[in-house]
C-alpha cells in the first residue's frame, strides 16, 4: 500500500513537471508573447504575493465561500435526491423543479443573487450552493434508482421494515452516487467562485482575476490560474482521501 502511494505521488509530481515543462517550452519558443509568459516569472510573481500576504488572502477567501456554499447545497441536495429517487409522488412535484432550474447556469443568476442578497458574503454563498444542490441531486437521484432489487427484496424477506432497508441497503448502495456527484460539484463549485467575485468582490481569486485584467498584470493572471488548478487539484484529493477513510467500503473504487 505505501508503495502505491509512493508511487502515485511520484506519478503526480511527474505530471506537474511535466506540464510546466511544457508550458516553458510553449511560451519561449513557440509562443512568444508578453501575454503568455513562461513559468519563471509567474512563480517570482507569486513569491511576491505570497510574501505580501496577499495570494494567502485570496485564497482563503474563495476556499471559505466554496467551503460554505458547498456544504449547504450538498445538505439541501442530498435528502431531495434520496425523496426523489424513493418516492414516485415526490419525484413527480420536484423532477421538473430539478431539471428546470440545473439548466440555468448560476453565471447567468450572478444578478439575482446581487439583488436578492447585495454584494456582500450572501450572494457568492448563494452562487455556490445553487451551482452545488441540483449536481447532489441528480447523482443521489439516480443512485436511488440503481439500487439493485433484489437487494431489497432480499431484506424484506429477512423481516427488515421500511426504514430498515432504506438505512441498511438502500443508502449504503447509494452512496457512491452521492459520493461522485459531491465531486462533480465541488468543481463546478469552483467554476463558479471565479464569476461570483468578478462581482463587487474585495477580495478572493476572482477578484484577483478582475484586477489583473484592469492593469494588463499578465503574471498576476497566471498566478491566479495556477493557483485554482492546484488548489482545484488538492481538494479533489483531499475528497478522495477522506471518501476512502471513512467510507472506503462502500465505494472502494474511489
Amino acid at each position: 500500500m505505501n508503495r502505491d502511494r509512493t508511487l502515485t505521488v511520484l506519478g503526480y509530481l511527474g505530471g506537474f513537471v511535466l506540464l510546466f515543462l511544457v508550458w516553458h517550452l510553449v511560451a519561449t519558443w513557440l509562443a512568444r508573447s508578453v501575454l503568455f509568459p513562461p513559468p519563471g516569472p509567474v512563480f517570482e510573481r507569486a513569491m511576491v504575493l505570497v510574501e505580501d500576504g496577499l495570494l494567502q488572502e485570496a485564497v482563503l477567501a474563495s476556499l471559505r465561500r466554496i467551503a460554505q456554499g458547498f456544504l449547504i447545497g450538498s445538505a439541501v441536495g442530498i435528502p431531495i435526491g434520496l425523496a426523489i429517487g424513493s418516492f414516485r409522488p415526490v419525484r413527480a412535484i420536484l423532477e421538473p423543479w430539478t431539471e428546470f432550474f440545473r439548466f440555468i447556469p448560476a453565471v447567468a443568476m450572478i444578478t439575482v443573487a446581487v439583488i436578492w442578497f447585495g454584494i456582500g458574503e450572501e450572494s457568492k454563498v448563494f452562487l455556490i450552493a445553487y451551482t452545488t444542490v441540483f449536481v447532489v441531486i441528480i447523482a443521489t437521484a439516480a443512485g436511488v434508482g440503481a439500487v439493485a432489487r433484489d437487494k431489497i427484496r432480499a431484506a424484506q424477506c429477512l423481516g427488515a421494515s421500511r426504514l430498515q432497508v432504506f438505512a441498511l441497503v438502500a443508502l449504503p448502495a447509494t452512496l457512491p452516487f452521492i459520493l461522485t456527484g459531491m465531486r462533480l460539484a465541488m468543481a463546478n463549485a469552483f467554476v463558479t467562485i471565479v464569476a461570483a467575485e468578478l462581482v463587487a468582490s474585495n477580495d478572493g481569486l476572482g477578484k484577483m482575476l478582475w484586477d489583473a485584467r484592469l492593469f494588463m498584470q499578465v503574471e498576476d493572471i497566471f498566478v491566479a490560474l495556477v493557483t485554482l488548478g492546484l488548489l482545484g487539484f488538492t481538494v479533489d484529493r483531499a475528497f478522495r482521501l477522506a471518501i476512502r477513510a471513512f467510507a472506503g467500503r462502500y465505494n472502494p473504487t474511489m
